[in-house]
């Protein structure tokens, strides 16, 4: 079983190459995950930071 800090490392790297992929396998289909896909259609960047702020939190 992967430990915490490993889980934690591969949602970041997902929420950095695709970011409403790594906040939906954080949180479903959820608040979170409609708010980073519209972040992201407006911006990459602005995607990349909601999904890493979203997950870290």
């Amino acid at each position: 079983m992967p430990s915490e800090g490993t889980v934690n490392c591969i949602d970041i790297l997902l929420a950095i190459i695709l970011p409403p992929l790594g906040v939906f396998l954080k949180f479903g289909c959820k608040v979170e995950f409609w708010l980073c896909l519209v972040l992201t259609l407006f911006g990459y960047l602005p995607g990349i930071i909601y999904a890493i702020y979203a997950i870290t939190k």
